[in-house]
């Protein structure tokens, strides 16, 4: 069987992120690997055509990394007080391209995400995370769906 040593865990902060957290945290329990939890704030919007002030788009960034790493902090507290074996990181871009590419900075041996299952129109307007870091990634990557109630 496959000896996981680092296991890449990224998180949306959302209930479907929290399950998944659970399937990551007990194969690092297992293996006693490192978990290396990250958070992508996305890359803003473009505002073409509008006037928005430099400062004002650079203070709303920095707002959002900070409420974040506040999130992220929280979590690890709640979640790993007793786990010392992780790293976690607050990274900007393109979620999936950063998912991807810490991955293969830390030299992970699987990415493990929660996708949300959307369908339909959801799925072609939102796009899905998981999806694009199954397709792209070099990494195995194991996704987690929320069980329905």
């Amino acid at each position: 069987m496959k000896e996981f040593k680092t296991i890449v865990f990224a998180t949306d902060f959302s209930e479907n992120s929290d399950y998944a957290f659970e399937y990551a945290f007990s194969i690092a329990q297992k293996y006693q690997a490192r978990l290396v939890l990250l958070h992508v704030v996305s890359e803003p919007l473009s505002f073409n055509g509008f006037y928005v002030p430099h400062i004002s788009f650079e203070k709303l960034e920095e707002e959002l990394r900070e409420g974040a790493k506040r999130m992220m902090d929280r979590f690890c507290q709640v979640h790993l007080k007793e786990y010392g074996n992780y790293e976690s990181h607050i990274l900007r871009g393109l979620p999936f391209e950063q998912i991807i590419k810490k991955a293969e900075d830390v030299q992970a041996d699987m990415i493990l995400l929660g996708t949300h299952g959307r369908t339909g129109l959801d799925h072609v307007i939102f796009g899905s995370t998981a999806e694009k870091v199954v397709r792209k990634s070099p990494i195995p990557v194991m996704t987690i769906r929320l069980a329905k109630k």
